[in-house]
């Protein structure tokens, strides 16, 4: 008799096991068997979603663990020859760091404020022009953010106000190419430089 309860006790265990699992996993994981392949979430139920957050197990794997693909400019912008070899500061193409949340990304009209007449005989510069001649703006891609789900609103302007240098979250911008994420922005990161400087480790200094 205490074989058989246990037995069924077991039984209910797996199927509630089961029953997490395909409310967790969903269709995400629908097809991944030996030697297959995970298929593509196929968007049957009435969100379509692996969570609230996450549209697929994949997506959320690299939320957590902050995977995401460099960055692809449309054009070879060098931040080296701007900021080193021309004298450029950050807020010259970033002017938003100074007065608000977000630092901003250069529109054609500022980089037209140089390029007007200067290097037109570069590449990246005719690329640059032909934007202008089509109305287009320059795609930029940004480097540093985070997912949505992490409700971190970051302000640009206390931190300008307060003298923290560009590179200590960003890295030494001045000698790149391309901008490259060179800085990991964890939690741990913000919560220790906050420390170091005396300011709110509240948690609606940073999530609201």
């Amino acid at each position: 008799m205490k074989k058989k309860i246990t037995s069924r006790r077991r039984g209910v265990g797996w199927a509630a096991l089961s029953a997490v699992a395909l409310a967790l996993g969903g269709v995400a994981w629908s097809g991944f068997g030996v030697g297959q392949s995970p298929a593509p979430p196929q968007r049957t139920g009435s969100s379509g979603v692996f969570t609230p957050a996450h549209a697929s197990v994949g997506e959320a794997i690299r939320h957590f663990f902050g995977l995401r693909e460099p960055a692809s400019q449309p054009i070879a912008f060098s931040h080296q020859v701007h900021v080193e070899e021309v004298g450029l500061g950050c807020d010259f193409c970033h002017d938003g760091a100074s007065v608000g949340p977000a630092a901003g990304l250069p529109g054609i009209e500022t980089c037209m404020l140089c390029h007007s007449g200067v290097g037109l005989d570069l590449p990246e510069v005719q690329v640059l022009l032909r934007h202008r001649d089509e109305g287009i703006e320059p795609g930029w891609e940004r480097v540093y953010g985070w997912p949505e789900e992490s409700h971190v609103r970051f302000n640009h302007r206390p931190h300008y106000i307060r003298g923290v240098g560009c590179a200590s979250c960003h890295g030494d911008v001045s000698r790149m190419g391309a901008a490259e994420r060179a800085v990991e922005h964890t939690m741990a990161f913000c919560v220790d430089c906050h420390e170091q400087e005396q300011a709110s480790n509240e948690c609606t200094a940073c999530h609201y």
